[in-house]
């Protein structure tokens, strides 16, 4: 009969390599489905994993799409690292979207007394509309949390669903662009209510910028202020954290709010960046695959940018994948789902052995 035993101390450092490994292999059982698929493996990789790296503009993209999915997952690493599963990132960046949105619009629409008001002050105004909303949606778990033990897990991924729900009656309803030809979706917003592109010619915006900004901001509070270590404490032993006197109870609400504010925050630069207006869908599911990015980047701020690049790396292999190899668009979802399955694999035989118990 196996057992399974804890590695010594020095297989915490081999942790950190973890996500490589994970990656490594995730590329090479890559090869071997796109062999069972009647693709050459080489090429397929190279067009995968390559083709979004061959000019600036791609690396641009690719950016972008590092952006929502980074922000989404510093919440995430706050929640976990308090032992706190939230799975409804996804929701509280649609909310967020929404809220940003309908600020966008209200001011976009002439409304009167509102004409002389700048652009960036209205795109502070969407952003924190979108965090407000955001950590609001996050609110709703927290409570029912607080206040009825329900089981996070659950009600943060239902509230997903309600969250797109609302999207959907809000693009067939107070928010429908009147002269859209009955299509659900809001007007596109003016230029000036767009964020601003850092490069010309690219459409890479000033929230790339924000995003790098709060990855060091969360650094700095997870690792060098009180209240970070509090809720990492109280994750990594609840007993001892209440012995010293540390709340549970704020440690939920605190996590839970940042969480939604960083998702929702997320979902205003989505609508008021690449997206330009509201739509049915605004996210191609960021907030789930936020998830893999907090645990690649092994719940470190710094860590996430390096995740969520390889996540934006696979959102985009897998849309060359589709129009250059006819494959289809769930083999993007497929690559996240064997990068999070090696990734549990190789946490699990570095940080145990197997025994042989006589």
């Amino acid at each position: 009969m196996f057992k399974l035993e804890l590695r010594p101390a020095s297989s915490r450092v081999m942790a950190y390599f973890s996500p490589v490994f994970a990656l490594l292999l995730t590329v090479f059982f890559g090869g071997l489905l796109f062999l069972a698929l009647g693709k050459n493996p080489l090429t397929a990789l190279q067009v995968f994993l390559l083709e979004p790296l061959r000019n600036a503009s791609t690396i641009a993209d690719l950016l972008l799409k590092t952006t929502p999915l980074v922000l989404c997952a510093l919440g995430l690493s706050v929640c976990y690292r308090a032992n706190i599963w939230n799975i409804g990132a996804e929701g509280q960046l649609i909310a967020g979207g929404l809220a940003a949105g309908a600020t966008i619009l209200f001011f976009d629409q002439g409304t009167p007394g509102m004409s002389n008001i700048s652009g960036g002050l209205v795109l502070l105004l969407a952003t924190l509309a979108g965090i407000a909303g955001g950590a609001a949606w996050a609110s709703v778990t927290a409570l029912l949390r607080d206040r009825f033990n329900a089981n996070e897990i659950l009600v943060s991924l239902m509230l997903t669903y309600i969250a797109q729900l609302l999207l959907m009656y809000a693009v067939n309803g107070p928010l429908k662009d009147p002269n859209g030809m009955n299509f659900p979706q809001s007007k596109v917003f003016s230029s000036e209510f767009l964020l601003p592109h850092i490069f010309h010619g690219s459409r890479l915006h000033i929230g790339f910028l924000v995003m790098l900004a709060a990855s060091g901001g969360m650094a700095l509070f997870i690792y060098r202020s009180f209240a970070g270590f509090r809720l990492t404490v109280g994750g990594l032993a609840p007993l001892a954290a209440r012995y010293a006197g540390f709340s549970s109870r704020k440690a939920l609400w605190t996590s839970l709010l940042i969480s939604g504010g960083f998702a929702g925050m997320a979902g205003a630069f989505e609508v008021a960046g690449p997206i330009g207006q509201v739509l049915p869908s605004i996210s191609p599911g960021y907030g789930f695959a936020a998830i893999i990015v907090a645990f690649i980047g092994r719940l470190n701020p710094i860590g996430t940018i390096f995740g969520g690049l390889v996540l934006s790396l696979f959102y985009l292999g897998g849309e060359m994948a589709q129009s250059r190899l006819g494959l289809p668009s769930a083999i993007t979802g497929l690559f996240q789902g064997m990068l999070l399955f090696m990734l549990l694999a190789c946490d699990t035989l570095i940080n145990y052995r197997l025994r042989w118990k006589k």
